[in-house]
């Protein structure tokens, strides 16, 4: 496919953004950013070196070679973030000149009660460590949006970036979007401020019976996330389309792309955490599986989450009710930039776009280019997208016929061998039984006796297992025949049938956004906080007990404003439950053992004594 042809596939379905209102940021063409920018190293124990200033780096110089030591970080920087002097004067003076950057932003209801403690104080955290580290929560955020004021001024366009690739039986339009900074933490309340961000979506494209490519598939890129959830089914209702341009609500600052409008809670793992909350999940599934509240594979069943207990909340906002981006919108897009391996800066550079701060929460170190992670590897998203969203096991529509079809024939010639091997083991199997009924009063053959039986008994096992076999392959071939019927009348496959967990909008309802809830989440860690304080230096004895009971308040409030009461009465008792039964096996062990014994020998004198009793009853003998 030449490029004359990708770019007119990318414009046939290139996608519609809509933004939340309040959103500075938009996709712009990667290659002003570099021109723009300039490149830096930070090798281990040294301060960061620029090795290109921003007056001579360009596209091409980017994309030469290089080597350098382990450990060594390359990055672009755009711009230094602002003192608090400079920030004073900035605020100063926009108040003065009435100047606002980007339309207001109203954060809404029930945004403390939604995200919880955990969310609370981390954001706490992450402004005390950049107080710590001589920065202001903004500086970054206000310089690079006077920057990106600057470069609207000399181009005002909107770019996506196009890639048309072909995997699988499956052409994948790729749209890659580059915003010159992630705001999510500053503007937002969310988790993470960076220089540049790259977002992404595809769409699955097959050839249809005539021949034709027509989209099947969409998937959106939305943080972390892979796999089954991000797709949808081009024909699915939630996925909103404006002729054949899929709608996409862009997360405010942070840019995850969403199906839907509303306000998104997301669960963030934070990195310095990834040890224990590893740790955590796999206590979770072990607990799951002893209480069965797992599949036969092991997985949670259906509903049920395997988000670990340290993944932060926050909010995203999609609301849509910002600018929208692309046909027959207000704004439209510009010429597609194509990307491939034979750009240089996309497949050489595999170092950090934007400012690399060694931040040790990894809210602020920039991202990778759109072919690599930041650890220099490539992403999977770029060199297998029909696997990375679940689609390596889905077949096109148009295949599916053939491929039920072939594959009843396969389980046809399984069962008619399988059918051959049982009779010849059955043979074999009837004559090693005669054997051993020839020889089973001979002494002197005990040995071949005892192996004979073995043989028997190994081969009557391979028998019944190869029978159970057949009779599931009917089963099988019953469902698969009457599938390719219903696939020959026209009835597709099931539109939602993949999808484990949907990222749904968060409702007000669920935090019971009222004005308590919303005061309690605003003053209720300045008081925890406090109250720690004061028990610490008026009662340090018994600091653990209050400790103890204070968060159990705590919690109980917290559990009560946010509508969560009822799980968390439940997951308080089973945690009781647990604590009681160690205590007493802790000091009543022997005792423990020794009621479980005596309780198992009644149970056999009540059950034997039973069948003794039916017994006698069946035999007309009298009691």
């Amino acid at each position: 496919m030449d490029e004359a042809q990708q770019l007119t596939l990318l414009r046939q379905y290139e996608p519609i953004i809509r933004f939340t209102r309040g959103e500075e940021f938009f996709p712009m063409d990667a290659e002003t950013y570099i021109r723009t920018s300039s490149l830096w190293i930070k090798r281990a124990g040294e301060p960061p070196q620029e090795l290109t200033p921003a007056s001579q780096l360009t596209p091409a110089t980017l994309a030469e070679p290089y080597e350098d030591s382990y450990g060594a970080v390359r990055f672009l920087k755009f711009t230094e973030p602002l003192s608090a002097a400079e920030m004073a004067v900035q605020a100063l003076r926009q108040r003065r000149e009435g100047v606002q950057a980007a339309p207001e932003f109203d954060v809404g209801k029930g945004r403390l009660a939604r995200v919880g403690y955990t969310s609370r104080i981390v954001d706490a955290l992450f402004r005390v460590a950049l107080l710590a580290r001589g920065r202001v929560p903004g500086d970054a955020a206000t310089a690079a949006s006077m920057g990106y004021q600057t470069l609207r001024q000399h181009d005002c366009r909107y770019v996506y970036h196009g890639r048309v690739c072909e995997e699988s039986g499956w052409t994948v339009l790729q749209y890659w979007f580059f915003y010159l900074y992630n705001n999510w933490r500053s503007r937002f309340s969310g988790a993470n401020d960076h220089e540049a961000d790259w977002e992404m979506i595809c769409i699955y494209l097959a050839p249809n019976t005539f021949g034709a490519l027509q989209p099947e598939w969409v998937a959106y890129a939305s943080h972390d996330y892979v796999g089954d959830d991000l797709r949808r089914h081009w024909r699915d209702p939630e996925v909103q389309k404006v002729g054949k341009h899929p709608v996409i609500y862009a997360g405010a600052g942070a840019h995850a792309a969403y199906f839907s409008a509303g306000e998104y809670l997301t669960k963030i793992e934070l990195n310095a955490l990834t040890p224990v909350t590893r740790a955590l999940r796999r206590v979770q599934l072990g607990w799951k599986r002893l209480m069965r509240e797992t599949g036969a594979d092991g997985a949670p069943l259906e509903g049920e989450t395997d988000e670990p207990t340290l993944a932060i909340p926050f909010v995203d906002y999609a609301r849509g009710d910002g600018l929208a981006i692309g046909p027959e919108q207000e704004a439209t897009w510009s010429d597609p930039v194509l990307i491939n391996e034979s750009v240089g800066w996309v497949s050489t550079y595999r170092g950090l776009w934007g400012l690399y701060t060694q931040d040790p929460f990894a809210g602020e170190d920039a991202p990778a280019g759109p072919m690599f992670n930041r650890d220099g590897a490539v992403r999977r998203a770029w060199y297998d997208p029909v696997g990375w969203a679940g689609l390596d096991k889905v077949p096109p529509a148009a295949e599916m016929v053939n491929i039920a079809r072939r594959r009843r024939h396969e389980l046809g010639d399984r069962r008619t061998l399988l059918h051959t091997q049982v009779e010849e083991k059955t043979a074999a199997l009837r004559g090693l039984d005669l054997q051993a009924t020839s020889i089973r009063n001979q002494p002197h053959l005990s040995a071949l006796y005892q192996q004979t039986r073995r043989e028997i008994d190994s081969l009557s096992a391979e028998i019944a297992a190869m029978q159970a076999e057949i009779t599931a392959d009917a089963v099988l071939l019953e469902n698969l025949t009457r599938y390719e019927d219903h696939l020959l009348r026209g009835e597709g496959s099931p539109l939602r049938a993949h999808i484990r967990r949907a990222h749904t909008p968060a409702t007000l309802e669920s935090t019971h956004g009222s004005q308590v809830a919303e005061l309690w989440a605003a003053i209720s860690v300045t008081v925890l906080l406090v109250a720690f304080v004061l028990l610490f230096y008026f009662n340090p004895r018994f600091l653990t007990i209050w400790l103890v009971s204070i968060l159990a308040l705590f919690a109980f409030i917290e559990a009560s404003v946010r509508g969560t009461f009822t799980r968390w009465v439940g997951s308080l008792a089973t945690a009781l439950a647990i604590a009681a039964t160690l205590v007493l096996l802790y000091e009543f062990f022997w005792w423990v053992v020794g009621a479980m014994i005596l309780a198992l020998a009644l149970y056999i004198l009540w059950d034997n004594t039973r069948e003794l009793s039916r017994s006698r009853r069946a035999r007309g003998v009298k009691p």
